[in-house]
């Protein structure tokens, strides 16, 4: 149960990380957001990024092996860079419609998945 609960929290992270990093770049063509200066678009992102650790801090505390999680630091890193990309694909097609999905990308996917496979074989 603990191995869901990193995962869904991971999850959560990750949504927000993404609008932590990205958002910023698409609200910049509206009009309340272009009026915003550098270092305060930067606390909006660290607003967005404090969210994020919230759920990120307590996925690698109950996940991580020593804390009688599943899963050692490197597989809490390949599962979260995973969970990671998959969101920021979900996200940049939904939000950002000019970007498009290629073959490259989907045999970098695969690439991962094998990643995640060498790092949990044991």
């Amino acid at each position: 149960m603990k191995g869901l609960y990193t995962v869904l929290l991971l999850l959560c992270s990750n949504v927000f990380m993404t609008f932590a990093w990205y958002s910023h770049l698409r609200l910049q063509h509206t009009a309340w957001f272009s009026k915003l200066t550098l270092p305060m678009v930067v606390l909006f992102s660290w607003s967005i990024a404090l969210l994020e650790y919230s759920f990120m801090v307590p996925a690698n505390r109950i996940g991580y092996i020593d804390n009688g999680g599943p899963f050692n630091l490197w597989q809490l890193k390949v599962i979260q860079e995973f969970i990671s990309l998959t969101v920021f694909t979900v996200i940049t097609i939904l939000v950002f419609k000019n970007e498009s999905f290629s073959v490259n990308h989907l045999i970098g996917f695969c690439f991962l998945v094998l990643a995640v496979y060498f790092i949990f074989k044991k």
